[in-house]
Parts: structure tokens; C-alpha cells; sequence
């Protein structure tokens, strides 16, 4: 089972590119899921479809129109080429920005689920003693939300790690920049006596996703506890 030097260079880009997306989205992440949570405000509708829709889109669209956008011909791509000197498509940093599309659903939803279960009460008592809402929430709000919160950004890391299609279409498969492991997975699957090293990486793979989801189910199971919902709250159904 041990790597090559080009399937460690594979997992080590992976690693950095799901490390860098999933810090990217968990500012973004926390605030949107916060005001998704507890504010009623016209279009809300239209902010949770957007939101969402990277889960439901060919991945390949949102790679594409990230490549529109952010390509050296795009707006906004020409325009940062242009001032600052800085190309995103067809580097790792793209890989990341695409990483961080596909993966913002997944993180957005333990921690809206976890401000939803917050007793808004705690936070009313705070007030009520003179604690400005900022404080409230850094010190009561934050501190409930953090299993949620660990959980949306385990669950976006483990998205991040699988990318496939939008980053093949915004950054492409350059060995060394953008190849992550699903990139050299398929890869390996399209060369000669290359099934070896494309079985490693899968187990490889399979191996840090199950890992993944069992950190992402304990942070889960610690949020309830914390917040008082047990297995036998739970009505038994007939």
C-alpha cells in the first residue's frame, strides 16, 4: 500500500486544497447559515436556492462558470491579471475556490441546524443583564453552535477532498498544481498498468471519508448532548 512520490504529491495538494476551502468557507459559512437560521428578510427564498445549488448542479456547471467569471478572459479574472498580477484558473488556488463552491451546501447546513436548536432565551437573559448582542453572541451563541459548526467544516473538508468536476473545468489536471487525488485517480484509470496506483488512492480515499463522517457524526451526537436532545426524548414509533 505505499505511494509513490507522484501519489503523495497528489495527497499533500489535496490536503492543502481542502485545508484552504474549508478556512475560505467557514467565515461565509457561519454568517449566512446564522442569518438563514434567525432572520425573515424578502428574498430569503432565493438565498437558500443559491446557496444550495452546487448540490444539485452537473459539477461541471459550476466550474464552468467559475472558468467565465475568473479565466484570464473573464471580468474578473482579466481585471486581477490586469492590477495585481494574479492568475487563478489553472492553479491550486483556483482548485480551491472551486473546492469551496461545491463544499459551502455541506457546511451551511449542520451549522444552520445547530443556531436553529440554540435557545434563543439564553441569549434574551444575556441581554437582559446588559450584555450587548455582539457579546451575546460570541460568548453564548458561538459557544452552542461549535459542534455544529465543527461538523459543517469536517463535512467541507471531506466535499473539498473529493472535488472532481468543477475543478477539472476551472484548473484542469496539471500534475503538481491542481492533480488532487480524484484528479490522479482518473488519471491512473487512463494510462497503462496505472489500476495499481488508482486502487490505492481509492482506499486511500474511501479510508479518509468514512474517517470524515465519523468525526462529523461524533460532533453531531456532542451537539445534541450539549444542548439537551437524547436518544430517549425520542418517541418510539409503533
Amino acid at each position: 500500500m505505499g505511494l509513490t512520490p507522484d501519489e503523495w504529491e497528489a495527497l499533500r495538494l489535496s490536503a492543502k486544497v481542502a485545508s484552504f476551502a474549508t478556512l475560505l468557507s467557514l467565515p461565509l459559512g457561519i454568517a449566512v447559515a446564522w442569518v438563514l437560521a434567525r432572520r425573515r428578510f424578502p428574498g430569503k427564498l432565493l438565498v437558500e436556492v443559491l446557496v444550495q445549488l452546487p448540490m444539485v448542479l452537473p459539477p461541471v456547471v459550476p466550474g464552468y462558470l467559475l472558468l467565465l467569471l475568473l479565466g484570464t478572459q473573464g471580468p474578473l479574472g482579466s481585471w486581477l491579471l490586469d492590477t495585481f498580477g494574479i492568475r487563478v484558473a489553472f492553479t491550486w488556488q483556483g482548485a480551491v475556490i472551486a473546492s469551496a463552491v461545491m463544499a459551502f451546501p455541506l457546511m451551511v447546513q449542520p451549522v444552520r441546524l445547530a443556531f436553529r436548536m440554540i435557545d434563543v432565551r439564553l441569549e434574551q437573559a444575556a441581554a437582559t443583564l446588559g450584555a450587548p448582542p455582539w457579546r451575546a453572541w460570541i460568548s453564548i451563541t458561538l459557544p452552542l453552535a461549535l459542534p455544529g459548526i465543527l461538523a459543517g467544516a469536517v463535512l467541507c473538508f471531506t466535499r473539498s477532498l473529493g472535488e472532481f468536476g468543477a475543478t477539472m473545468a476551472f484548473v484542469g489536471n496539471i500534475p503538481g498544481e491542481t492533480r488532487t487525488l480524484p484528479l490522479a485517480i482518473y488519471s491512473y484509470t487512463h494510462v497503462p498498468d496505472g489500476e495499481a496506483a488508482a486502487w490505492r488512492l481509492a482506499c486511500l480515499s474511501i479510508a479518509l471519508a468514512v474517517a470524515a463522517l465519523v468525526l462529523a457524526h461524533w460532533a453531531n451526537r456532542r451537539a445534541e448532548q450539549r444542548l439537551g436532545y437524547h436518544d430517549h426524548h425520542v418517541p418510539a414509533r409503533a
